[in-house]
């Protein structure tokens, strides 16, 4: 019998780290490594999603950083923006407080949502930490609406089976 995968969100972080100089800074460089070997032994135990909201966020910059940020997500299945993703993101940016120029943390998450996605792969733990988990927890759940697993790299290379 075969065994299915788990869905997985790659968020923006995660190319931007994976593809960026080695950081001076050691909380910065330890989290660059550890997406770098996420994406080379893990990622294929994962179907992989990104959406429109994370090319757009990729593809700002330096051209050249920029284009390696696309080459490394490169045939992974693209969710569009819709009315009704921007909606929710926009329903979570005001249950949680976020200022605009985080928004699109909550366009992430609404996608997974919608998606029925199982992970939200992420370094962006500011504004989608466990108070902010939590809270979209609850409403959720009353809502009747799915909740992502939110993690990081460091967090799903420590899975020993899936969760």
């Amino acid at each position: 019998m075969a065994e299915t995968r788990k869905s997985l969100y790659v968020e923006s972080t995660i190319p931007s780290y994976a593809t960026a100089w080695d950081s001076r800074d050691v909380v910065t460089l330890g989290r660059q490594v550890q997406t770098r070997e996420f994406w080379r032994n893990e990622r294929h135990r994962y179907d992989l999603f990104i959406s429109d909201y994370v090319l757009d966020e990729i593809r700002d910059g330096d051209r050249e950083a920029a284009q390696k940020r696309l080459n490394l997500v490169e045939g992974i299945p693209v969710y569009p923006k819709t009315a009704e993703i921007d909606a929710l993101a926009a329903m979570y940016r005001k249950l949680l407080g976020i200022p605009d120029r985080a928004k699109a943390d909550c366009d992430h998450l609404a996608v997974c949502v919608l998606e029925r996605i199982n992970y939200l792969l992420t370094w962006n733990c500011a504004h989608l930490g466990l108070a902010s988990y939590i809270k979209v927890r609850e409403y959720n759940d009353k809502h009747g609406l799915w909740v992502p697993l939110l993690v990081t790299p460091e967090i799903i290379q420590g899975f020993k089976e899936e969760v």
